[in-house]
């Protein structure tokens, strides 16, 4: 790579226009050919030739996950994490690269694929990070663990990836540093001490009961009204068990029961999504989702119900000294101006099993990779998990790899 008049990264460090094409046609690839949670095969062996491309070497981890490892000398040891899963949607973009992929969900159902969260932004950016820096090798000392990572949107991949021996196998990381994709304007940065993104929590439920036909309802127990009766009373939770000033929410997503219109069914099934800011209030409104439930089976004269855990996503805390170093490069490097308020989101993350599994700092952080002119008059993009997202692709590029720059360089970095 040559430093001819190009495109600037950060003010230090810029990088020639054909570095921007190359990689802009990556994040197009990606996003046309996204795979869902834990099925990422095809993903990963893409990941895998383009290090190997670069000299890196790598080694598959936790089913779909890759890791590449990056050594330029003495120096700390970071961890640098890029998601890498899509979602069940049918995209509604129009772009000419736009997925056509299909999945198979864990029921066995076929089901549009798109990467509508931004995870294909995240690979791209952390590919072009790890060309800049085996080719800039005067930029940085240390070394380097790329955790390309399955299974964000499920909470499968980071601690599959743990549970795999991840750092039994890589070098164990003084920090780990991640970062995501939200529908803000290009060079715009989002990071805060503290919890940066909520713990969640996801159940279903099966309402047990009685069948009968439907004239006569006195030789059942119903459990479509044991289940309805226990939907509504969770919407108490957080109005009347919580503190006004505590965020958090409770969300019934699905809810099946019964086949004809005329039997009272045996049966009735609901899914819970629950959003909490710390373990305290997760603990409380949990409880409170079990008390409400076994209450009102009771009330019904209906069996205990049966309650399964379908994923529980950890908290997502940036160590406030960690923060505060990546903030003062992104300050330095973009402009305090580039720094906009990151309040606590209900959005989660599994980003903090890496680093918490081993007790080191995490930070995680979030760019911009719209055109700007895209928020004038008010208005704003499509959001993560929509159909229409559709993040910029050469800002997708720019953006991502100019804060993956300045975070990492905030600890490898020689000046």
């Amino acid at each position: 790579m040559t430093t001819t008049t190009g495109v600037r990264l950060t003010p230090a460090v810029e990088v020639p226009e054909d570095f921007v094409e190359e990689y802009v046609g990556v994040y197009k690839h990606l996003h046309a050919h996204p795979e869902l949670s834990a099925q990422e095969f095809e993903t990963a062996e893409y990941i895998e030739q383009h290090l190997a491309g670069l000299g890196i070497e790598s080694f598959r981890c936790g089913g779909s996950g890759v890791v590449g490892i990056l050594k330029n000398g003495d120096g700390p040891v970071i961890g640098f994490r890029a998601d890498t899963d899509g979602l069940p949607i049918a995209e509604q973009t129009g772009l000419d690269y736009a997925s056509e992929a299909t999945g198979t969900l864990p029921d066995g159902a076929v089901a549009p694929v798109m990467h509508g969260c931004g995870h294909d932004t995240h690979i791209a950016a952390a590919l072009a990070l790890a060309s800049l820096l085996t080719d800039r090798s005067e930029l940085w000392a240390g070394t380097l663990v790329l955790i390309f990572q399955p299974g964000e949107e499920t909470a499968y991949g980071a601690k599959a990836m743990i549970d795999d021996g991840l750092w039994d196998r890589a070098p164990k990381p003084d920090v780990v540093l991640a970062q995501h994709v939200m529908p803000v304007s290009q060079g715009k940065l989002m990071i805060r001490g503290g919890h940066m993104a909520s713990l969640a929590d996801s159940w279903k439920i099966t309402v047990h009961g009685k069948q009968a036909h439907g004239s006569q309802p006195e030789k059942s127990i119903d459990p479509i009204v044991a289940a309805a009766a226990m939907v509504l009373r969770l919407q108490t939770i957080v109005s009347r068990e919580l503190a006004p000033s505590t965020p958090a929410v409770v969300t019934v997503g699905t809810f099946h029961a019964g086949l004809k219109e005329n039997i009272i069914p045996d049966s009735a099934e609901f899914s819970v999504n629950v959003r909490t800011p710390d373990e305290d209030t997760r603990a409380t409104v949990l409880a409170a989702i079990r008390r409400i439930i076994s209450a009102e089976a009771e009330a019904s004269a209906a069996p205990e119900p049966t309650i399964v855990e379908l994923n529980s996503f950890p908290r997502c805390y940036n160590d406030p000294a960690s923060a505060d170093r990546v903030t003062a490069a992104f300050t330095a490097d973009f402009g305090a101006d580039a720094l906009i308020d990151s309040p606590l989101g209900m959005g989660s993350e599994d980003a903090g099993w890496l680093s918490d599994a081993i007790g080191v700092p995490g930070v995680f952080w979030a760019f911009g990779a719209f055109d700007p002119e895209l928020f004038e008059d008010g208005a704003t993009p499509a959001g993560n998990h929509s159909p229409q997202f559709a993040p910029d692709a050469r800002a997708a590029v720019v953006g991502g790899t100019g804060a993956a720059l300045s975070g990492v360089l905030a600890y490898l970095g020689r000046n």
